[in-house]
């Protein structure tokens, strides 16, 4: 539709304002679902004010209707309902809302066919996948907690976890966990521990409660929220069979607040029973350690003992051998069988008898001691 302004014929806000309500208008009746953020009943007014919020949002419109159309529901803060409704722009203020002519409250199989089409949505977007979920911290400086003021929710926590480990800390922003507003005071809270530094880890508790109750904890922001955090969440909503949507998001969902205190710090008893085991274990590796070694030494030791007296025995075999050849080689040994060795004077050996000459001087040498001798003749 070609636009019929131009710089100098702008229409006045009045015309702006008629022609929105115009275009209001033509939209006719439409279906609306949301949450009641506030109801307003006048005794004798014939028209009951509403405030209908988007909890995915943070957008709210006013709905106005009459009384009958309440007659047999029970509508209060936080109730999601659905309503048939005429869209109105009031021109004169600039207001839109709506006029309803119908209003249900959306029963529990409602919801949770609702629920179960955003846990689709957000598991398509890869939001509950195991592989995006951090691990917490062995020891968390400090502890961020949202929960309900003075709620068995934070006292579960707290003393669960200080019993487990005494010098632990916690920084704890109080909200409403239920109905009109808690999913957008949770995100806010969600936020300002996420931005503090000092904070390693975020629990989100309440205790249990009807699906009504926990709705606020399967609002699709605050699950967005979570994922985007920056600091590992531990969701602890109600108790074991509750599961709201934010604990598939979450990087950790205990079962329950005490639960929830047990997961986030070690207990002090078990860790030092398990230090003096592990000191235990370390000592007797290390005496097994030295036990093989000294072992392994001894073994060494002999080896290299036994090596050595084999080795002397060999060679002191060798030598008496050696000695029996050489004493079995020796003239001493030829002369003891009964041979003699001749020499001449000048210590020549004497082989053959035909080589002395007649009255030659001889020495003979005897295996003990020499003779004197003077050669007279010869025989071939």
């Amino acid at each position: 539709m070609p636009n019929p302004t131009t710089p100098e014929a702008a229409w006045p806000v009045r015309t702006v304002a008629r022609k929105i309500a115009e275009w209001v208008g033509r939209l006719g009746e439409v279906w609306v679902e949301g949450e009641v953020a506030q109801v307003s009943r006048r005794r004798g007014a014939r028209i009951v004010f509403l405030v209908l919020r988007d909890p995915s949002a943070d957008m709210s419109i006013s709905v106005t209707c009459p009384p009958e159309v309440l007659a047999g529901t029970q509508i209060s803060d936080g109730t999601r309902v659905v309503c048939r409704a005429r869209p109105e722009f009031y021109a004169g203020r600039g207001i839109l809302s709506l006029r309803a002519a119908e209003l249900r409250p959306v029963g529990v199989g409602a919801l949770l066919a609702r629920l179960e089409a955003l846990k689709r949505l957000l598991a398509s977007e890869g939001l509950l996948a195991a592989e995006r979920k951090r691990p917490l911290p062995f020891l968390p400086g400090c502890i961020g907690l949202v929960t309900g003021r003075a709620s068995a929710a934070e006292r579960d926590v707290v003393e669960t976890a200080t019993a487990r480990w005494p010098a632990v800390r916690f920084r704890i922003e109080n909200v409403a966990v239920q109905g009109a507003g808690a999913a957008a005071g949770v995100i806010a809270a969600l936020r300002r521990l996420d931005a503090d530094r000092d904070v390693a880890v975020i629990v989100l508790a309440r205790g249990g409660g009807s699906v009504q109750d926990l709705l606020p904890w399967s609002d699709e922001a605050l699950c967005r929220a979570v994922a985007a955090a920056a600091t590992p969440v531990v969701s602890a909503i109600g108790h074991e069979p509750d599961t709201p949507l934010v604990d598939l998001v979450a990087d950790v969902r205990a079962l329950t607040p005490t639960d929830a205190g047990k997961r986030i710090v070690p207990a002090y008893a078990e860790e030092l029973a398990a230090l003096a085991r592990r000191r235990a274990q370390a000592r007797a590796a290390v005496r097994a350690r030295v036990g093989t070694e000294r072992d392994r030494l001894d073994a060494l030791r002999a080896r290299a003992r036994r090596c050595a007296t084999e080795r002397l025995d060999r060679a002191a075999a060798d030598l008496m051998h050696t000695r029996a050849r050489a004493r079995a080689l020796s003239p001493h040994a030829t002369l003891a069988r009964g041979y003699a060795v001749v020499h001449r004077v000048d210590r020549t050996v004497l082989r053959r008898a035909a080589d002395a000459e007649s009255g030659e001087s001889l020495s003979i040498r005897l295996a003990e001691g020499t003779l004197s001798a003077t050669a007279t003749g010869s025989t071939p």
